[in-house]
């Protein structure tokens, strides 16, 4: 991402806290410039427009979460490849706690915003397409005849893991997820 000037820093920090906790629909640019202490023309100015800062939240959020999963992933490298697989969940799980406690913010986000040509869409369909290509990466690792089906079964577990943590319809989805991701593993022969 490009480096923001201090103002546009605090629209995005503004609108990321905004937008996740109360809704994008639900957040207009008044109460967004107010909550960063900026003029509407401010945030006009280095975003150009909502949908455009939308995506820009999107873009941070998504970039926010590749680095931490792929450090946590990364943090013992020990570990063996199915062990790598399953750390995603264990990320996750640290993820939801910390910065999630709504589900996932691009799912939420897809929810609010169901015009295609919406800037945002882009952003929410790279990050859900970077994480299965990951997940692709590390099921290619762990030596799997079909890394492309695994990496379809992990990425319905960590999705659906996000949802329902959002939801609370389950008491631990993604420990549940990370059960059925070791079956979807032996199934694949990690």
């Amino acid at each position: 991402m490009e480096t923001l000037t201090p103002a546009a820093r605090r629209v995005l920090d503004a609108a990321a806290e905004l937008f996740y906790g109360q809704g994008i629909n639900a957040v207009g640019v008044d109460l967004i410039a107010r909550h960063a202490g900026v003029t509407k023309k401010t945030l006009y100015e280095r975003f150009g427009s909502k949908e455009a800062l939308v995506a820009a939240y999107l873009r941070e959020r998504d970039e926010r979460w590749r680095v931490w999963l792929t450090a946590e992933v990364d943090k013992s490298p020990q570990q063996g490849p199915r062990d790598r697989i399953l750390a995603t969940f264990d990320a996750l799980g640290l993820w939801m706690r910390r910065e999630n406690p709504r589900g996932c913010g691009f799912v939420n986000a897809a929810a609010e915003l169901p015009d295609a040509d919406h800037p945002a869409r882009r952003a929410i369909s790279d990050q859900k397409r970077w994480l299965r290509d990951y997940l692709r990466e590390l099921a290619e690792g762990a030596g799997v005849p079909d890394p492309g089906g695994l990496a379809d079964e992990l990425l319905l577990l960590h999705e659906g893991a996000t949802v329902l943590y959002g939801l609370a319809a389950v008491p631990d989805p993604v420990a549940t997820a990370r059960r059925m991701a070791l079956g979807a593993l032996e199934r694949a022969g990690a």
